[in-house]
């Protein structure tokens, strides 16, 4: 939500620095995520002056072009060549410097520079309104006042406005500060709660009177519960135009762009007051009566985006006499019934939908609208003839129409304000320390919360209608604590903490794998566990039958809980990438989802994603993209320190692997790895190569689990390394020489390594050579050569006899 710090200020006169002031929301729990300078003129027309033409001449080498000299306020006039058809002599004009610098409808920036023109030097730009962002005319330059002196700075001459944006991550809790007046009362209360009393200014309505009554609206509603209230008046000799220039510095600093007088009015008082509003062409309404009813299921209706929609019989609708619908209730107008620049009369609606309704609407259609953001939320139901009121007097000011009728208010069941009891020792225990009674009273009066009665124990509290949220104790001590201050909380010095030497316990083995995979370069991600229906299509393994649907989904994009963390990943990938970050090495603890016959099932996994280099390239060392053996060396090394070290490799039957491996333990599988395939990554718009593995958390739980830890001395005796170079036929995998070595010798063999492997043109056709590294170790005693030399001969000859190897 963006909040206009000047539009604040009308509420509020506020003097403090706009980052002071930031914080200070920050810690009333609208929380701002950010500040933005907002210039009603891109530039604020820096460097931009009025220039007085002396004299206008037609250019020696160009028909269209003349050559003028303008006079700045300097020393001496300059030279500027003009292609504007009006340009003359004598004339006040806005004239661009030489460094200045403009900006184009896109708001893209281009420097005025010092240049010959056809032959002819030029120092500077007569500019034209749409040049200087005054309006969209590019007829001829801008002619200004006479009385105007040469040198004055544009700026002070046009009304250029500066503000600052406040971007705040409102909680949906809080539907109260869902406009400017609900910030400035919350910015109120933090000031008194730091002894600045400052007056809340409301806008007045005093002069809200019919002009004449000769258009009147009538009202039927008929369902209370889904329309508690509803407002309506009729405006007649409205005259749609431009908004004045006020308005649309208002609207155009929290991103909405202006369209007309009658609209920009109601959006205005929507973000004001945070009373969504909805003008309707008065002689669209047919019998002139409003009915707000819900229609039959699947009736057609086009709404102001231009899209045929088909309603449901849920829906709360905006109908004529005969049915005719002309507006989604608290979400969209209709295409038809809306105000153009032929409407003369309007119908103007404010009104109190029921939440749910409305949140179900707009999510059925797809459609979030800042009137259903608020509606959705609960507005506050004692808003609607104010804010009425408000924006009638603004549309009789500014768009000059009359009054022309009473204001019609279906209000049938007036909602009370709630009554809650605060007890003094429930707030000291939840807020951790005791803070003064009066204290207590003055944050609750500055909330405009009422207190009815005081005792030793407690208040007996009436809660306004617009703080929807707060209706128990705990919320009201909540907002205490809140306008007090987080910070201003005592906090111990003594730390409590308890110490589990429980092995199995999964946050700690969690822990232990994601340092060192956060030591070899490894960023952890989360993702969220909703996704997109349409990655079931990208695999065979994963079922949309088995997909667990969300009843009331967010968007599209988040309908289903995801079956397979690989989708997500991916997603992060291509996010990355398309930030030219192309060297990535991902890791994600998280669940998967299903739903069978028998029930919901949720599975624990952990996965890695790799893609680009393994290291930062530098004068050291080359780029080195990672391969498949990578990752298997980084899972290896992961297995091995949670203990888990004789695994059995298979082909992994994935459809998303263009090649891949199963690493399992037994008949249990652990991991699924490999290299995803190309027509996956083209979903996600990813060129280069992804790696990608899978574990199984729940399975690696139970391995460690029934795993022994066994700790043993340090050897005090030294290991010996021999080598052996072992001519072999190319089917032979290196698996089956380590194998095999520790068959022939098991008790004093720690380790075996290949080092090299050879192919070339010196070998027999259909062999390799592998260079291979044995460790042999006695924990007892130190080794004799005799006793290496008969194990070396041992491992030579079973190599031999076992898989026809040769000695080179």
């Amino acid at each position: 939500m963006k909040i206009s710090y000047n539009w604040l200020k009308q509420f509020l006169q506020v003097q403090m620095e706009v980052e002071k002031t930031g914080e200070l929301l920050t810690d009333l729990g609208l929380e701002v995520e950010g500040i933005q300078k907002v210039e009603s003129i891109k530039g604020s027309l820096e460097g931009v002056v009025v220039g007085e033409v002396l004299t206008c001449e037609k250019h020696p080498n160009a028909d269209k072009l003349k050559v003028t000299t303008v006079n700045l306020g300097g020393e001496s006039p300059v030279q500027i060549v003009c292609g504007a058809p009006n340009v003359a002599a004598g004339q006040k004009v806005p004239v661009a410097t030489i460094g200045t610098k403009l900006y184009d409808e896109k708001g893209e920036e281009f420097k005025i520079k010092k240049g010959k023109i056809r032959g002819e030097e030029s120092h500077g730009m007569i500019c034209a309104e749409d040049e200087l962002g005054l309006g969209k005319g590019h007829d001829g330059i801008m002619i200004l006042e006479e009385s105007l002196e040469a040198g004055t700075p544009c700026a002070e001459v046009f009304n250029i406005e500066t503000d600052h944006v406040f971007e705040i991550g409102l909680t949906p809790n809080r539907a109260d500060a869902m406009s400017h007046y609900g910030v400035a009362r919350d910015l109120r209360a933090g000031l008194i709660q730091q002894g600045t009393n400052l007056e809340l200014i409301t806008p007045s309505v005093s002069d809200f009177h019919v002009d004449e009554r000769v258009l009147k609206v009538d009202i039927e509603v008929a369902d209370k519960d889904l329309i508690p209230r509803y407002d309506g008046i009729t405006i007649t000799d409205v005259e749609i135009k431009d908004s004045p220039e006020w308005i649309q510095n208002r609207l155009k600093a929290i991103g909405i762009t202006p369209k007309n007088n009658v609209v920009d009015i109601t959006n205005y008082v929507l973000h004001e007051l945070g009373q969504p509003l909805h003008a309707f062409d008065a002689s669209k309404i047919k019998g002139n009566k409003v009915v707000v009813k819900t229609l039959e299921e699947g009736t057609k209706f086009t709404t102001l985006d231009e899209v045929e929609r088909e309603l449901s019989s849920e829906d709360i609708m905006i109908c004529d006499v005969d049915d005719n619908p002309l507006c989604i209730a608290g979400v969209l107008g209709g295409l038809e019934s809306g105000v153009s620049e032929r409407t003369t009369s309007i119908f103007l609606e404010s009104a109190y939908f029921n939440p749910v309704s409305i949140r179900k609407t707009a999510k059925r259609h797809g459609l979030n609208t800042d009137a259903s953001f608020r509606f959705e939320r609960g507005i506050d139901i004692n808003m609607t003839k104010y804010a009425l009121k408000r924006a009638a007097l603004l549309i009789e000011e500014y768009a000059g129409g009359k009054l022309s009728s009473d204001v019609l208010d279906f209000y049938p069941e007036k909602v009370e304000d709630f009554q809650v009891f605060l007890s003094f020792e429930n707030a000291y225990r939840l807020i951790g320390q005791e803070i003064p009674k009066e204290t207590i009273k003055n944050i609750l009066a500055s909330l405009d919360i009422k207190i009815n009665s005081a005792t030793e124990a407690g208040l007996g509290l009436t809660i306004p209608s617009y703080r929807v949220d707060v209706q128990r104790e705990a919320d009201i001590i909540e907002e205490i604590l809140r306008v007090y201050g987080y910070n201003n909380i005592e906090f111990s010095h003594k730390l409590n903490t308890s110490i589990s030497f429980d092995k199995n316990n999964n946050v700690k083995i969690e822990n232990i794998v994601a340092d060192q995979l956060t030591s070899l370069g490894f960023n952890e991600t989360m993702a969220n566990s909703l996704t997109k229906p349409e990655y079931v299509e990208l695999s065979e393994n994963i079922n949309a039958d088995n997909n667990v649907e969300m009843l009331n989904p967010l968007s599209n994009d988040l309908k289903v809980m995801r079956q397979s963390l690989l989708f997500s990943g991916l997603e992060s990938i291509a996010y990355n990438l398309n930030r030219k970050q192309s060297s990535l090495k991902f890791f994600e603890f998280g669940k998967t989802y299903h739903k069978y016959e028998k029930g919901y099932q949720e599975d624990k996994h952990l996965t890695l994603f790799v893609t680009g280099n393994r290291t930062k390239e530098s004068w050291k060392s080359g780029s080195e993209v990672s391969d498949f053996f990578y990752l298997k060396g980084v899972i290896a090394s992961l297995l091995s320190r949670l203990g888990v070290n004789t695994l059995k490799t298979t082909p992994a039957k994935s459809d998303v692997f263009s090649e891949g491996i199963v690493l399992s333990l037994g008949k249990i599988r652990l991991v699924e790895l490999g290299v995803v395939k190309r027509n996956v990554l083209k979903n996600f718009s990813i060129k280069q190569e992804v790696l990608f593995a899978d574990f199984n958390w729940e399975n690696i739980l139970k391995i460690i689990s029934s795993k022994n830890i066994k700790v043993s001395d340090l050897p005090k005796f030294p290991s010996v390394k021999r080598d052996l170079a072992l001519l072999l036929d190319n089917k032979v995998e290196f698996k089956e020489v380590y194998n095999l070595a520790f068959q022939s010798e098991r008790k004093l063999l720690k380790d075996v390594d290949l080092f090299d492997v050879y192919e070339g043109d010196k070998l027999p056709e259909g062999k390799k050579s592998y260079a291979v590294s044995f460790i042999l170790q006695d924990e007892n005693k130190t080794l004799q050569d005799k006793q290496i030399d008969k194990i070396m001969q041992k491992l030579q000859q079973s190599f031999e006899k076992n898989l026809d190897a040769v000695l080179r």
